[in-house]
């Protein structure tokens, strides 16, 4: 290995130096030149800017996306400059799985077509998020990583550099001082029979250390001045990454707005078509849903509402009156209800005040009151 002797051991011995002095600045026994104001702030700030920008860039990821393995992934293909493989969202693999379910139930079936329909919905809804993320990715989370792995690395490595040229300063400093201390000694106690080479070396010694400071006060301010341009780049840095928030927040309005759009298409495609197999099933609560508060067929809430309904006073209406097939088995709860088998077709109506998940049903002479969720109404 070809290397140069010299220039190690030099090396070597400016190290040795710094820590010498870095250690005596540390306990206080040597003097340490002291940056102004202005520049104190402006480092202040380039950490401030650093310390933020990493934590803003750190939940952003986990915001588009939540999941750690699936970011490990993204980063490691990221350093290996290949391209993630594309895979189906949360939202996506959901639309999927309804969709095949309708396919088993029957999508003749009430339950197979609301499937059908939902699991389109999810798939759009998984499209636009996939538009989403790629979008914040590119106009959010890469100005911030370019940021953090580019210019702060620059202003770092500009300010270790002004430290050591700093460093370098108050060796000089130091080792000035102690070579006029010691000429100002001898000069006070002279010795009559070597006073010439004395002082002649000592003073060759002060002026030697007096060009070293000159020199390292030169290196020191050239380096100061660098680092003073970067440090007034935070500035723009600050524009630049408003901007990109800026559109950070419209692609968040977009991909919000266009989900609701979507939601908004289904819950009305949902609303008409219940209105058909659930007949009032909405009325007078345009906004009901089961998200926001709709109760369960079998809610023993709903049914202390239809409890104040007399069942053997109910009498069928003239017109309204439809044919329903059961879809699953269910025993009445009490004799207010009545008890179904799967498969079997009754008389199903409604009547003014009673619950809109229930139905008055008659097999016979017999009547009561029958969830519309066990039903399929036939036309």
């Amino acid at each position: 290995m070809d290397f140069n002797v010299k220039k190690l051991a030099s090396d070597a011995g400016i190290f040795f130096t710094r820590a010498i002095q870095f250690t005596g600045e540390k306990f206080g026994q040597v003097e340490k030149t002291e940056l102004d104001a202005h520049f104190e702030n402006l480092l202040s700030r380039a950490d401030s800017t650093k310390n933020w920008t990493e934590k803003i860039f750190r939940q952003t990821e986990v915001l588009l996306q939540p999941n750690p393995s699936s970011r490990i992934e993204e980063f490691l293909y990221e350093k290996l400059d290949r391209t993630v493989p594309s895979r189906p969202n949360n939202e996506e693999l959901l639309g999927h799985y309804m969709q095949d379910a309708a396919k088993d139930f029957g999508p003749g079936t009430p339950y197979g077509s609301t499937l059908i329909k939902v699991g389109d919905c999810e798939r759009r809804l998984g499209s636009v998020q996939r538009e989403f993320l790629q979008t914040s990715a590119i106009g959010f989370l890469t100005p911030l990583r370019n940021f953090l792995e580019g210019d702060w690395r620059t202003i770092s490595k500009e300010r270790r550099l002004l430290e050591n040229r700093r460093l370098d300063l108050d060796s000089c400093k130091a080792r000035l001082k102690k070579s006029k201390l010691a000429e100002s000694k001898a000069a006070a106690v002279p010795d009559f029979q070597e006073t010439r080479p004395r002082n002649y070396v000592l003073s060759a010694s002060a002026s030697a250390a007096e060009h070293e400071l000159r020199v390292a006060q030169t290196e020191f301010d050239r380096q100061a001045e660098v680092t003073r341009l970067l440090l007034e780049g935070i500035s723009s840095t600050h524009v630049n990454h408003l901007r990109c928030l800026h559109e950070f927040v419209e692609a968040q309005t977009a991909y919000y707005k266009q989900c609701h759009l979507h939601m908004q298409d289904l819950q009305k495609e949902l609303d008409s078509s219940n209105g058909d197999v659930f007949p009032n099933a909405f009325a007078g609560n345009p906004g009901h849903s089961m998200a926001s508060g709709g109760s369960s067929p079998l809610d023993p809430a709903s049914a202390v509402e239809t409890d104040t309904l007399k069942i053997e006073e109910v009498q069928a209406p003239a017109t309204g009156t439809r044919k329903a097939k059961v879809l699953y088995d269910y025993d009445a709860a009490d004799t207010s209800e009545l008890s179904l088998l799967a498969d079997e077709l009754i008389t199903v109506y409604t009547v003014p005040g009673m619950d809109s998940d229930w139905l008055v049903g008659e097999r016979g002479n017999q009547k009561g009151k029958v969830p519309v969720t066990y039903l399929e109404l036939l036309s």
